[in-house]
Order: structure tokens, then sequence, then C-alpha cells
């Protein structure tokens, strides 16, 4: 009998002990100088304008590898404002406010604090949808990771226990992670062209809260992409219909042609969590669940992403 035969998985050393070892090396003009660094250790060259392309494809990547080893394969986003507090902070807005401007806007936030336990109570709901047969997480609760709306998703994750993400962006203002978002889970990103890749990538529903610019940006780049088939249709929840209809006219652009009426099938009004819950799991009942899921092999996708 023959020892058995091993074939090693590998025979290039791993980059970290290369790294390793190119640190041990001994001072000279020509081993101090940037030129002799290891090129994945030279900030001072991945932060060159030309190499903006391996930064693309390095932010694409990162978070990809993050959820794929946290087993998940679909995500629930949730967008909305940063600057609508939860009630029991609310009330401290018109205490702070100095004008009759001031004081309406802060009763207005006042009366939309009622969504930061909304979007709290739908995450806590979505993040009860059960592992599938492989062990995948589904419907995992996805923010900006910020304060606000998206704090209340992430915390409404965390109350009962499950994994939820943070997708944070660098800014020129402090921009922090909120505490409720797994560590493991939140990302920091530099292009606001990937993290809104990121947010679509695997999100299998949608809710979005009353929000400004950025909530506006992100949920209307998903309607246009539902819109003109780039993605396939998933459940998108509009959450205050008195809200959205004030300050967007829906209909108008119905009206003037720039948009047809079907158009308006694409999302839906809702006002409590277990409203836009059922409308989800209505879109997937009984569906094919590879429309949940659709596998992928690395980076790469079926739909050609």
């Amino acid at each position: 009998m023959t020892e058995e035969t091993r074939v090693p998985s590998r025979v290039f050393r791993p980059a970290k002990q290369e790294a390793e070892s190119a640190a041990e090396h001994g001072i000279s003009p020509q081993t101090e100088h940037p030129a002799y660094r290891l090129a994945f250790q030279d900030l001072d060259f991945l932060l060159r304008d030309d190499l903006r392309p391996v930064r693309f494809q390095l932010e694409l990547l990162k978070p990809q590898l993050l959820l794929d080893e946290a087993h998940i394969a679909s995500t629930f986003v949730v967008y909305g404002s940063a600057r609508i507090p939860e009630p029991s902070k609310a009330l401290a807005l018109r205490d702070l406010a100095d004008t009759d401007q001031a004081r309406l806007i802060a009763e207005r936030l006042i009366e939309k604090s009622k969504y930061y336990d909304v979007a709290r109570e739908l995450a806590q709901l979505a993040s009860h949808f059960p592992r599938d047969e492989a062990g995948n997480q589904h419907f995992v609760v996805t923010s900006g990771g910020g304060p606000s709306i998206m704090e209340a998703a992430n915390r409404g994750a965390r109350d009962v226990g499950a994994d939820t993400i943070g997708l944070n962006i660098v800014l020129p203002h402090e921009q922090a992670p909120n505490p409720y978002v797994t560590p493991g889970l939140s990302m920091q990103f530099h292009y606001f062209a990937l993290r809104k890749m990121h947010f679509l990538l695997h999100a299998r529903a949608v809710a979005v809260f009353p929000g400004g610019f950025g909530t506006f940006d992100e949920s209307f780049e998903l309607l246009t992409l539902i819109q003109t088939g780039k993605i396939a249709p998933i459940p998108v929840l509009f959450y205050g219909k008195d809200f959205w209809n004030r300050v967007v006219n829906f209909e108008a652009l119905c009206e003037e042609g720039v948009i047809s009426p079907r158009d308006l099938d694409l999302f839906h009004f809702c006002e409590t969590a277990e409203e836009g819950w059922e409308i989800v799991m209505d879109f997937w009942r009984g569906k094919d669940h590879t429309r949940i899921h659709r596998p992928r092999a690395g980076m790469g996708s079926s739909d050609g992403s």
C-alpha cells in the first residue's frame, strides 16, 4: 500500500505572507522609495486618478464577499429621511424652534415621526422570514446605515436578533453608522453609484419612507429601472400617501404624458407595517423561489449584471 497522494491546493505563497516578507527588507535608497512598495500596499498608488477603475471593482467586490460569507441571498431595503426623529424625541424639535417657519417644520416632522415606529415594525416582520434549505438568509433588512428612518429599520431587525445591513457613504460632514447595524455588515462607500448598486443587487422588496433629495434619488432610480425593464419588478412600498402626493404630483406626470398611467402600478402606497409586509408576501407567494434569489457564480449573475 503506497502512501496517500496529496496535491496541494496552492503553490504560491499567500499575498499576506508576501507582504510580511516585503516589510522585512533592509533599508536603502531603493527600498525606501515608494516605487519599491508592493502595489497592493501602496496607498498613494491606489488613490491615483488612474486607479479609479480598480477602486470601482474593489468597492463592488468587498461588500459582495461579505454578503456571501454571511449567507445573505436577498434583502429588504428601506429608504427614508435622516431628519425624522423617533416619537419620543420628536417633541424636542418644537422647543428648539425660534420662528414661525421653524415651528411649522417642527410640527410636520413631529407628525412624520410615527414612521420611525412603522419602519421599525416592518423590519421586525421582514426579519422573521426563515432561512431557505441551503441556510441562506432572505429579506435581510438593509438601510443607508444612518440615523432616523434608517436607524429604525436596523433597530427593528436587531429587536428580533436578526442580521441587518448598513451601507454608509463618506460625506464631507460626519457620517457614522447607527448602533443597530450588524458590525460585520456595516459597510462604507466612496462612490454613490456603487452604493446604490449594492442597495438593489439583492433587493427583493423596497420600502420608501418620507425623505428628501437622497430618498428621491434612490427611489426614483429604482422606479426607472423597473419601468425600463432593466430589472424585474419587485414590491415597492411608498409610506405616507399624503406626503408623497403633496411633494410629487404623480397624476400630473400622467396628464403631461411623460409617464404612462400603468407606471403608477409600479409602487403601492402604505401606512402600516402589516399592510406593507402583506403586499410583499402576496407578490412572492407561490412564485418560483429563484425569483427571490437568482443564483450567482462569483460576481456574475443570470441577469447579466
